[in-house]
Parts: structure tokens; C-alpha cells; sequence
């Protein structure tokens, strides 16, 4: 009875049990970076453990995300970029114009996360050679390596991530006695604008829309994946979460009530050193480790990911005839590798130009409720992906919930840029 009931779920969800887990992980570890674990760990540190439902919330929001784009993929046979070309050359040019910008400026932030992590380790080498290391590192482990190589790699780098953050947070728990109470869902006075960067900020960047192409690698092709797409996505984003709140309970275990403040990704060393005080040396090592693994698993991500969006956008272009499989080997493809890789070693000893950093921060605010909303236009036309959905309606008011949420945040984004 549980063998067949096991052989049915495999019947329903279109694929072996060997594969029902596919590259959402990937994506969602990609997009936990530097960034979300400072954010985590302020929250926790100044609010307790009241922002648990604001991970939840976004969480939530991006499985819709990722979830709609492997069902564009899958029923469409449309790749994104084919999709945002259908809607006009505004939305291609917009992310052609933004891509070669965050390509240059993500090459060296990225980088420059990885070795902060590796210089705390490993202090024998400076920030910038560890940085340009990282690069060459993911640089050679895409142009020579093979899909399922990556693969394996960055499921290793969020074993890695997942063990090393959770593990500490476990061991903070018993600290949580006095402070529980805060974990009732409330929006403290002034905390509005923390609460919804906190949401629009778990696991979600410009690699969401790589899901599909990862997809392809996968051979998971056609409608009869949906379901697998799901529960992909969901299993990502609960892996996501949980990794999220881990956080949120190291800040809140240590820091809450404390006058200790964790500021960017130099905080995240200093966090190191105070688990190393408070608990034990080894656990300092520990949450370097899963810092590092976050890191490192965003660069190799990007640097695998980002690329069939940029070979997608000059085949749609130059109407060239390469196929969806062929993208990987394209001349497009392995010149975006290089422009990850190369030019930003500059910023390593220039440092970065304004001018572009205000048009990298103007332009990727943008980007999300972008996606959201060309989402959501391009699921709800049947001459694109044929008979709709019948959980669409659930799907349209995700994405709607993101494309209000995005929309504020990127008002207040483009706020701070213009107006300080």
C-alpha cells in the first residue's frame, strides 16, 4: 500500500522520485546573500523575534514568483525573455540596458561578500585577493564546467549554508526563554518601511527569473511538470524561510536588548566573533562557514544563471537560430561569464563610481515588481500558455500582493537614492 501510494504521488507529479527536487533551491539559495542575513540579524537584534511573520509573508510571495516563472516556461515553451519581448521592446531594452549594469557592479558586491567571510577564516590574504579568487573561482567552474557539476556543487554550498546557520541558531534557542512574547505578529511604531524591505528581501533577485532555464537543464519540459514546479518552489522557500528565521533567532537570542548593532556585511564578522564569545570558539568558525557558503553559493549562481538571460536577450534581438539548449554555448552566454568575472576586478582597486551605483540601485529597484507584474499579464492570456490554470486565481492574488509591495518599496528606493 505505501509503495503504490509513493509510485502515485511520482504518476502525479510527472517525474521520477530521483527528480522531484529540482533547481528551486538553487534559485532561492542564489538570491539569500550578504544582504539578508544582515537584514535578518538587525531584525532580530532590534525587534526580537517580532518580524517572523514578515519572513513568512516573504516566503510565501516567492514561491508565487518563482512558481509563475516555471509555469510560463512549462506551459508556454516560451523562455522569460521570450515572454517579456511579447509585451514590447521596452521590456527588453529595459532589462538589456540593466543586466550589463549589474553584471559589473554584482561582479565586484559579490565577490567582495565571499571574501570578507574567507579573510575572517583565512587572514593571510587581503579582502582583494580573496575577492578576485572568488571570481576566478566561479569563473572557471562555469566556462568548464558542466550543468549537473554546478548542480552538485551548490546543493553542497547549501548543505553547507543550512547546517552552519541553523546549527547556531539551535544553539541559541534555550536563550529565547525571556524574549518569546515578542514573537506575536505586530508592526512596532516606525517599523513599516523595516517590515516590508525585510519581506520584499527574502531569497528574491534578478536570478528568479534563471529558474527556467534551470528547468531546461533539468528536462523538465512541458505541463506535466507543474506540479513539480510546485512543489519544487515550495520545499525552496520553506528551506528559505527556515533559513531566514534562523537568523532572525541568533540576532534576537543575543543582541535583543543589548546595545550591540550589526551594521552591514562587516557586522556579520563582528556577529561571528560574538557567537564565538557567547557559546564556544568552534561556533564562530561555524557561522563564518555558513556565511561564506551563502555568499559563494549567490556568486556561483549568478555567474551560472544570469548568463542564459543575457544569451536569451541577444538571440531575441539579433533573431538568432539557437536553441533553448544551446544558450549555455552560446558566444552571448560566455561573454556575459567573462563580464562578471574581469571588469569588476577595477572596482577592487578604484572603487565604485557613483554614477553607477545610483543607476544599478534605480534600475534594480525596478526589477521586481517588473517581474511581478509581467508575471501576472503574461499567465492570464490563453493565446500564450493556452487553458488557464485552475489555481490561477491564488497565483494572481500573490502577485498582486507582490506588485503592491514591490511598488512601495521601490518608491522609497528610489527615495533614498534621489533625495537621501
Amino acid at each position: 500500500m505505501i509503495q503504490q501510494k509513493h509510485t502515485q504521488i511520482e504518476q502525479d507529479l510527472g517525474v521520477k522520485k530521483s527528480t522531484i527536487i529540482g533547481p528551486g533551491l538553487i534559485v532561492a539559495a542564489t538570491g539569500v546573500g550578504a544582504g539578508d542575513l544582515v537584514a535578518a540579524l538587525v531584525a532580530g537584534t532590534n525587534y526580537g523575534l517580532v518580524f517572523l511573520w514578515a519572513i513568512l509573508i516573504g516566503s510565501i510571495l516567492k514561491f508565487a514568483l518563482n512558481e509563475g516563472v516555471g509555469r510560463w516556461h512549462l506551459t508556454s515553451g516560451k523562455t522569460i525573455l521570450e515572454g517579456w519581448r511579447l509585451m514590447g521592446k521596452w521590456a527588453t531594452g529595459y532589462f538589456g540596458v540593466y543586466s550589463v549594469i549589474w553584471g559589473f557592479v554584482y561582479g565586484a558586491a559579490g565577490t567582495a561578500s565571499c571574501a570578507l567571510a574567507m579573510a575572517a577564516l583565512f587572514p593571510q590574504l587581503s579582502l582583494t585577493q580573496w575577492a578576485i579568487i572568488h571570481g576566478l573561482l566561479a569563473f572557471i567552474l562555469v566556462w568548464w564546467g558542466k550543468y549537473k557539476t554546478f548542480e552538485k556543487i551548490m546543493n553542497v554550498l547549501i548543505g553547507l549554508m543550512f547546517i552552519a546557520v541553523v546549527g547556531s541558531a539551535l544553539l541559541v534557542i534555550p536563550q529565547l526563554g525571556d524574549i518569546l512574547g515578542t514573537a506575536v505578529p505586530t508592526l512596532p511604531q516606525g517599523s513599516l518601511v523595516y517590515a516590508l524591505g525585510l519581506i520584499g528581501g527574502v531569497g528574491g533577485s534578478l536570478t528568479m527569473a534563471s529558474y527556467g532555464y534551470w528547468l531546461q537543464e533539468n528536462k523538465w519540459k512541458g505541463p506535466s511538470f507543474i506540479r513539480a514546479v510546485r512543489y519544487d518552489s515550495a520545499i525552496a522557500y520553506i528551506v528559505t524561510g527556515l533559513f531566514t528565521i534562523s537568523l532572525l533567532v541568533l540576532g534576537a537570542g543575543l543582541l535583543y536588548g543589548t546595545d550591540v548593532n550589526i551594521s552591514g556585511e562587516k557586522g556579520l564578522v563582528e556577529f561571528a566573533s560574538i557567537l564565538g564569545n557567547e557559546l564556544h570558539p568552534s561556533v564562530r568558525y561555524l557561522f563564518l562557514i555558513g556565511f561564506w557558503s551563502a555568499s559563494f553559493s549567490s556568486v556561483l549562481g549568478v555567474w551560472n544563471g544570469v548568463p542564459y538571460l543575457f544569451a536569451d536577450f541577444i538571440r531575441s534581438i539579433r533573431h538568432q537560430d539557437i536553441s533553448n539548449d544551446d544558450l549555455s554555448k552560446s558566444k552571448a552566454y560566455r561573454f556575459y561569464v567573462l563580464w562578471l568575472t574581469f571588469p569588476p576586478m577595477l572596482l577592487h582597486f578604484i572603487g565604485k563610481p557613483v554614477g553607477l551605483i545610483i543607476a544599478y540601485g534605480a534600475l534594480g529597484s525596478i526589477f521586481m515588481p517588473f517581474m511581478a507584474i509581467t508575471l501576472l499579464y503574461l499567465l492570464n492570456k490563453k493565446k500564450y500558455v493556452g487553458s488557464i490554470d485552475r489555481h490561477q486565481w491564488l497565483s494572481n492574488i500573490a502577485l498582486g500582493v507582490s506588485i503592491l509591495l514591490f511598488i512601495i518599496l521601490t518608491i522609497i528606493e528610489l527615495k533614498g537614492i534621489f533625495f537621501g
